[in-house]
């Protein structure tokens, strides 16, 4: 069997560390230069000839420079005759732009897509795609998971029996109604339209919240705008209690602070897929490395990597 060897760049090195401990593994060493007319320079430290290589780099701020690190060590991976790379990326930025909403638009998704192949992934490993069509837009396989099995072992420690899940639109549904499935709640949904980047309304929830404890599920919370509109229509529905519960608790632009600030809100929940540098008493990180760990684990032993879903 092939030995497993494990890299990091800078964007999540803390998570690489905890896929790393489940493992049994040591993160090896990469060092990352940058030049005097501000090119990087990669070098992966330690031997990769006929080893399963692993690279742990989710896409989180700054994008762009923790892509060209991925891709630069990709490229290193390659030429050190690893016999198959696998990216590890728990959050790929690039989702978001996986169609063309007007004319003249590139499809980033497809393109950064196209990019990680190029330069020498030969397999996937991610975590709950904004939009799940991206998964096509790879012409190498992509084992795609979700941290629905962590959001609901967190949650099953309350009362459920007046509890509701809602999605902030009907476009997560599916995976809302997946989570109250395991939760055994009913689901309800906000009829959302997006103005712009900075700008949404909610018209309405659809299902049964008023007097309801709301457990709020979103892929991703970035500057927060859908979740406070959600909040509003949810106060109009008289509900009891609201928890807010994401994957990837990006929290730009000061979100954190204005979810935890709106007083009806109990809890924020989000998993560790992005490094969360801004804390809250609110606030609650659960930990996805184990499932990742086993997730590396069933791809260099050939096992079903869907059967963690069973």
């Amino acid at each position: 069997m092939r030995e497993i060897v494990v890299f990091s760049g800078s964007a999540h090195p803390a998570l690489a560390d905890e896929i790393c401990a489940h493992l049994g593994q040591p993160r090896q060493p990469v060092t990352i230069k940058r030049f005097a007319n501000d090119c990087l320079e990669v070098q992966l430290q330690a031997n990769c000839r006929d080893r399963d290589v692993y690279i742990v780099q989710p896409l989180v701020a700054p994008v762009q420079e923790h892509l060209v690190e991925l891709l630069l060590m990709l490229d290193a991976a390659r030429g050190a005759s690893a016999a198959r790379i696998t990216v590890v990326m728990p959050h790929f930025a690039y989702a978001r732009s996986d169609k063309k909403a007007a004319p003249r638009i590139s499809i980033g998704a497809r393109l950064v897509a196209d990019l990680l192949v190029t330069a020498g992934a030969s397999r996937v490993l991610t975590v709950t795609l904004h939009a799940p069509q991206v998964h096509g837009f790879f012409s190498v396989p992509v084992d795609h998971l979700h941290a629905l099995r962590e959001l609901a072992g967190h949650f099953r420690r309350y009362d459920l029996s007046e509890a509701v899940v809602v999605s902030p639109d009907l476009g997560n549904a599916k995976s809302a109604a997946a989570f109250a499935r395991m939760l055994g709640v009913p689901v309800a949904a906000g009829a959302k339209e997006r103005i712009n980047d900075d700008k949404v309304r909610i018209t309405a929830v659809i299902g049964e919240v008023d007097d309801r404890d709301v457990i709020v599920l979103d892929d991703e919370i970035a500057k927060g705008t859908t979740m406070l509109e959600l909040l509003d229509r949810l106060r109009e529905r008289k509900v009891r209690s609201i928890r807010v519960a994401c994957t990837h608790g990006l929290f730009a632009a000061g979100s954190l602070e204005k979810l935890a600030a709106q007083e009806d809100v109990l809890e924020i929940v989000a998993t560790n897929t992005v490094p969360v540098a801004n804390r809250s008493p609110k606030l609650q990180v659960l930990s996805v490395a184990p499932a990742l760990a086993e997730a590396i684990r069933r791809i260099h032993n050939g096992e079903s990597v869907s059967a963690l879903f069973d």
